[in-house]
């Protein structure tokens, strides 16, 4: 099975992404999780999102890939977007489908552990006193980790 990626400036329905995934037979466990732009100080106003778009998508599709063949997932979707992004919009979702319930949630924590500390993005906090970029957390790292 062939995961599918996209890279993609305009939100995305969840409803509409998650229709229809992961119906195989031989499916017994679909997982999905979405991510939002996030304030932890009131002040950000944004969250601006860079990438190389061939880099990128390659990359992600490669550990999509290594997903699918490591947990034998029925079905894999992984969306994630670039450009400036409002709090509370989406950012991101990843779904699996397995035979099983462990499986389908081992893929997806990898899928997110990946996306968070590894993927190709630049991120840039916009807020009202000015901008910074995001710098990688221990803790991200320390996540990745364990796969």
């Amino acid at each position: 099975m062939i995961p599918q990626v996209r890279v993609q400036a305009e939100d995305f329905d969840l409803a509409c992404e998650l229709e229809g995934f992961g119906t195989g037979a031989n499916t017994g466990a679909t997982v999905s999780f979405t991510g939002r732009v996030r304030d932890d100080t009131g002040d950000l106003q944004h969250l601006e999102i860079e990438h190389y778009p061939a880099m990128c998508e390659a990359a992600i599709e490669a550990i999509a890939q290594e997903a699918v063949t490591r947990w034998a997932l029925t079905d894999c979707r992984v969306i994630h977007r670039f450009g400036a992004i409002p709090v509370g919009d989406q950012i991101m979702m990843v779904a699996t489908a397995a035979r099983h319930r462990k499986a389908a949630f081992e893929a997806a924590e990898f899928l997110m552990d990946y996306l968070k500390s590894r993927a190709p993005f630049w991120k840039k906090e916009v807020t009202k006193s000015g901008t910074s970029w995001v710098e990688a957390k221990d803790e991200d790292e320390a996540a990745l980790r364990r796969w």
